[in-house]
């Protein structure tokens, strides 16, 4: 309403128009996209998450943190206050507040940036989340050298294992746990031909990378214990190696067994990251050709965006996107993650943008949260998973196509009494149900 000339630059060139935005508008009707969503010519396309084993209910939680207090070092009052939040498939949430009320760090917590003096932070093990930070460069900051396909192919060139998600401080072993794993622990083991039980004290040396689960549903690790020859094939369960202080490295362990999972599906070529950064709105020309440092800040943050999201994540979390992103390119980003079947938490102040995507709001306010939204959409998402959303074909870098079996198998009888009896338990015990006990007793009217 206020201008009287508008400078429009367009094909390199700078055209200059006489009167306000709407008399612009008449003269250049594709100029709507700049200022309406719905209008953008520009279209993102996002890689649907695959399968998580064991999840069939788009309402299951991902990640939770439950009753989190958080104080920095320098600071006397806390940051956060027993906050208690839980994300899903389902989930599209805008997390709003006033600048310092808490969000960032609320969200650092949530992925695993930083850890609570109170309080859980859990996450679905089989569960990859992308992590876009409000700063978004500083993913970026030590590769500027690298163009974004060769920064891509980088991070995830180790079986497709994220290299960026192993530097946090929640994967690094505090001065306690290194004394913890020294500490010698008493296992006690099965003699397979007399059944014996003896009890050795031992120290673990490090965890291998195997994962598997046992009769009791739970999973045990791949261990070589210190001083032994062997460098694998012994297995311990993760409740005695968390009190022996490897709570974090099977947490690495899980994440890598996810992000190799994502990997299963697309190879990690040239042509393949050439294609995904054009989906997230990157050109191949500037994506293959030019270095980062060239970049504009709206083009490095698509370069963020692709590299997070490359391995198929569950879940998407973006801290301030529309900070660097131009209108055009907001409106593609709503329309990808409209289109997007995983769960995803936003911070932003831009209420056009979250208030067209997300019926559930978090409000921070002081380090006090307060959720707020439509619970009657988030019943509706509640749904199950359908068979043919998951994974049925795969393709190598050949470009040979294999088929993949259903997960899904039948219990004989013996089986369903087997769980039944586990369940009933557990639920005695006031202890959480996995997936497909879950699934099972809703089925079979246990809970």
């Amino acid at each position: 309403d206020c201008c009287t000339h508008i400078l429009q630059i367009e094909n390199l060139k700078l055209h200059t128009f006489k009167g306000n935005l709407d008399e612009f508008v008449k003269l250049k009707p594709s100029a709507r996209a700049y200022f309406s969503f719905t209008e953008s010519k520009l279209k993102f396309s996002f890689p649907q998450p695959g399968p998580i084993e064991g999840v069939k209910s788009k309402g299951k939680a991902l990640m939770k943190m439950s009753k989190c207090t958080f104080t920095y070092p320098v600071n006397d009052s806390p940051t956060l206050f027993d906050i208690s939040v839980q994300v899903s498939l389902s989930s599209r949430v805008a997390c709003v507040g006033e600048n310092g009320a808490g969000k960032s760090t609320m969200i650092k917590l949530l992925v695993g940036e930083i850890e609570p003096q109170q309080g859980d932070v859990w996450k679905h093990p089989n569960a990859r989340i992308a992590y876009v930070a409000q700063h978004a460069f500083h993913h970026i900051e030590s590769h500027l050298s690298k163009t974004p396909n060769e920064y891509i192919r980088w991070r995830y060139a180790n079986n497709g294992e994220d290299k960026e998600s192993l530097i946090k401080v929640s994967m690094q072993f505090t001065p306690e746990e290194e004394k913890m794993q020294k500490t010698p622990y008493e296992i006690s083991f099965t003699d397979d031909e007399t059944g014996k039980i003896s009890k050795v004290k031992k120290v673990v040396g490090e965890l291998v990378g195997g994962r598997k689960i046992n009769k009791s549903k739970d999973y045990e690790y791949e261990v070589r214990y210190a001083g032994s020859s062997v460098d694998s094939g012994e297995f311990l369960p993760g409740k005695i190696l968390k009190k022996m202080g490897w709570d974090k490295a099977m947490k690495a362990t899980d994440l890598k067994i996810a992000q190799r999972a994502g990997l299963y599906v697309r190879p990690l070529s040239t042509k393949n990251v050439e294609a995904h950064l054009e989906d997230c709105g990157l050109d191949r020309e500037f994506g293959t050709h030019y270095r980062m440092s060239a970049l504009s800040g709206g083009q490095k943050v698509k370069v963020v965006l692709a590299a997070a999201m490359w391995n198929q994540p569950h879940i998407l979390i973006l801290d301030e996107p529309t900070n660097y992103l131009d209108r055009e390119s907001l409106g593609a980003l709503a329309g990808a993650i409209e289109g997007f079947d995983g769960g995803v938490v936003m911070i932003t102040h831009n209420n056009e943008f979250c208030s067209k995507l997300c019926p559930e709001t978090w409000v921070m306010d002081a380090g006090h949260l307060e959720t707020k939204g439509d619970a009657d959409w988030m019943l509706k998402q509640d749904t199950k998973i359908d068979d043919s959303a998951q994974i049925s074909e795969v393709t190598d870098a050949s470009g040979n196509v294999s088929k993949v079996k259903g997960q899904k198998k039948k219990l004989s009888k013996k089986e369903e009494k087997v769980m039944t009896k586990r369940i009933k338990t557990k639920l005695k015990a006031g202890e959480e149900l996995f997936s497909d006990e879950e699934e099972f007793a809703i089925e079979k009217d246990l809970i």
